[in-house]
């Protein structure tokens, strides 16, 4: 929110302050309030450009089974319903080297599941590369794509279980599609984020891609990866989109048969080419065909929580069950929720557990 230059001047008018800093400048905090305890004055460290990526920060972590590893930052795409790449700068991948060292130094600690994060993982690299082969440095057997670093990271012992987030589908390419089947280690649920089935909303939106386009990457990775499973977001009621769009969408939705749906109300952004947009959708109609989306959802999901019925997974057990501590509790390839009976020691392991019914958010299963 600090590299939004209104949200700066708010605080300033609004509150007392002794420092005011952005993304860009988070690893200079120390610094600067040490500054401000010496001299007693305010200090204002934004900076609003792309920012350099600072390795060796210190990350506080809640799980020592789970952990989130950063491999890009920013991003290139200017959807019209978001602001990152004003606030976060444009795309900046991390060394290979400094991710692996980092997922190998998590592995020796213990940590069993890895998840990359980024804006767009699968342009992991992209900017770097075109640099590279402008200037005559390009090298080809270095790990410098998405693919090679899923297969590099497919490789590091200890680590059992690697999933992403999130994708671009216009930035999909087949060596990816080729990892994630090749890759044992790799969760075979894809979050591929859909935002809209209507072609003539994606346009606006500026995601680059038709609902056709969508629907045959969709069929190209289930006929290369047999058991692929797929999530997505879904941004309800976006300006100018009719009946007809909102159709598109269900339709979508119907033909994919999601595992999971993170679905929104459009909401104004300020900064943002969509706050300007004419046509913005009533609350009440926003509303009204969210609630025919989490009905479909819901009726999909009940019908895919009854196929896990009988089926056996590998479930890396992560602690006990928030709403029963005598439940252990894991989650399938899937991301589905999977509640036991087990013992404490079995935390941080991978335990076979057979699916023996479905509670509408969860599973339950016993070995």
């Amino acid at each position: 929110m600090m590299q939004e230059s209104h949200i700066v001047d708010k605080i300033k008018k609004s509150y007392k302050y002794d420092i005011v800093f952005g993304t860009h400048t988070l690893h200079k905090f120390a610094q600067d309030l040490y500054k401000v305890l010496v001299n007693r004055k305010r200090i204002d460290d934004i900076v609003n450009i792309d920012g350099e990526i600072i390795e060796g920060l210190p990350i506080k972590r809640e799980s020592k089974i789970k952990a989130q590893v950063t491999i890009m930052n920013g991003c290139n795409n200017f959807c019209s319903y978001c602001i990152v790449p004003y606030v976060r700068g444009r795309e900046r991948s991390r060394a290979s080297k400094d991710i692996l060292k980092e997922i190998e130094g998590l592995a020796k600690e213990g940590y069993k599941e890895i998840t990359l994060l980024g804006q767009n993982v699968n342009s992991y690299m992209v900017v770097e590369n075109e640099k590279a082969k402008k200037e005559g440095t390009y090298v080809e057997s270095e790990i410098n794509t998405f693919a090679k670093l899923l297969i590099e990271i497919n490789k590091i012992k200890g680590i059992e279980k690697i999933r992403f987030i999130s994708p671009h589908p216009k930035d999909f390419t087949d060596d990816v599609i080729d990892a994630i089947a090749n890759c044992e280690k790799v969760s075979k649920l894809v979050h591929l984020p859909l935002q809209s089935g209507s072609t003539a909303v994606l346009k606006q939106m500026n995601r680059k891609y038709t609902k056709q386009q969508y629907l045959d990457l969709v069929e190209k990775m289930k006929n290369r990866i047999p058991e692929v499973k797929f999530s997505t977001d879904i941004i309800v009621g976006f300006p100018g989109e009719t009946e007809e769009d909102f159709e598109d969408t269900l339709d979508v939705v119907k033909k994919v048969d999601f595992e999971q749906i993170f679905m929104f109300i459009y909401s104004r952004r300020k900064g943002t080419p969509g706050d300007r947009m004419e046509n913005q959708i009533p609350e009440e109609i926003k509303h009204k065909r969210f609630d025919r989306l989490k009905e479909l959802y819901e009726k999909q999901m009940a019908i895919n929580n009854k196929s896990y019925i009988g089926k056996v997974e590998k479930i890396l057990v992560e602690g006990y069950s928030k709403n029963n501590e005598n439940l252990l509790t894991g989650r399938t390839d899937s991301n589905k929720v999977v509640v036991f009976e087990g013992k404490k020691e079995e935390i941080g392991k991978v335990e076979t557990i057979k699916i023996v019914s479905e509670h509408m958010w969860y599973l339950k299963g016993h070995k």
